[in-house]
């Protein structure tokens, strides 16, 4: 295995992800990105949905397309999941909720809850669960009465807030959740920040340019942000206007970046769009455009890829779909 330091960041190449999740003790730190995407149907791109390992819990903020998929990849339980917080209720960001609710309960080695379901999100998720829980009543009787399924593990806890503030403490690690700005018709929607050990990783959410971001993101040892870009022709239709009109720009991102300060920027959840005549924007056209307002250091994110935050800074971990 071979190691260099790119932007001050040791980067461990063509190391499987589930190898670096299998060591986890009180000093574990670490952040995978199991989906990146937008709601573009992509073989290579999850739905959007980040894994934090804090000491002895594994919360999920977002539960995108194939997340089930990713956590299998990581050798990790669907049953492991200690919590699912929701930003907002995007169904990219939520139809990958169902699928790991159902299959985590499961009696095979890959599933195995044996505890209530815990979601924590804005107002609105008790009302997705409560749907999900009439949508799939049948499946539920199914199973438990064909399988002996407990039903311990298929019971719901949802946790509703309203405002900013610490969401979620246990053991040490503590949720902070902040409110962004996505569209004026897309509310709630929030961002979070996880703090563990005095170390602490932001993720936006979606959301256009907002002060909370920066706010809630400076000083972190990670800050992951949404990006937004088009090519100009397909900026030209009113449909990519409207989409692109709730997603941040590589530049505004960059000034939140340079503003925070954190240790090290990433990009997730990247919405590019385009078609046969007007091709999505490349990664270094990404890159290109951020540095026009930002020149720290700054890694797209890729599915599987994973973060260590310990004291000696961040290691990454590129993993193998």
């Amino acid at each position: 295995m071979t190691r260099t330091i790119v932007f001050g960041v040791a980067l461990l190449c063509s190391l499987l992800a589930f190898e670096s999740a299998s060591a986890q003790n009180d000093d574990t730190f670490r952040v995978t990105l199991l989906g990146t995407a937008s709601p573009t149907p992509r073989p290579t791109r999850f739905g959007p949905s980040t894994l934090i390992e804090a000491g002895d819990q594994k919360l999920l903020i977002d539960a995108g397309r194939g997340v089930p998929i990713r956590l299998r990849q990581l050798n990790i339980p669907l049953g492991k999941i200690d919590v699912l917080f929701l930003t907002h209720f995007h169904s990219d960001h939520t139809s990958g909720v169902p699928d790991l609710w159902l299959t985590g309960w499961l009696g095979t080695p890959y599933a195995q809850r044996k505890t209530a379901f815990h979601v924590i999100g804005p107002t609105g998720a008790k009302q997705l669960m409560d749907g999900l829980q009439q949508a799939y009543a049948a499946d539920i009787k199914i199973r438990s009465e064909d399988e002996k399924l407990p039903p311990e593990g298929i019971a719901v806890k949802v946790e509703e807030f309203t405002a900013d503030g610490v969401v979620y403490e246990k053991n040490g690690v503590r949720v902070t959740a902040f409110e962004v700005n996505h569209g004026d018709v897309i509310k709630p929607a929030y961002g979070y920040r996880i703090d563990y050990r005095g170390k602490s990783v932001v993720i936006s959410g979606d959301t256009r340019f907002t002060e909370s971001a920066i706010k809630y993101g400076a000083g972190t040892d990670i800050l992951i942000h949404e990006v937004g870009l088009s090519g100009p022709e397909m900026m030209k239709l009113p449909a990519i206007q409207r989409i692109m009109a709730h997603h941040t720009s590589p530049q505004e991102v960059g000034t939140v970046f340079d503003r925070a300060k954190p240790k090290l920027a990433v990009y997730t959840h990247i919405v590019r769009l385009g078609n046969a005549t007007s091709p999505e924007p490349s990664n270094a056209e990404l890159i290109s455009a951020t540095r026009q307002t930002y020149k720290g250091p700054l890694i797209i994110g890729d599915d599987l890829m994973t973060f260590d935050v310990g004291e000696g800074g961040v290691a990454v971990y590129r993993g193998e779909e």
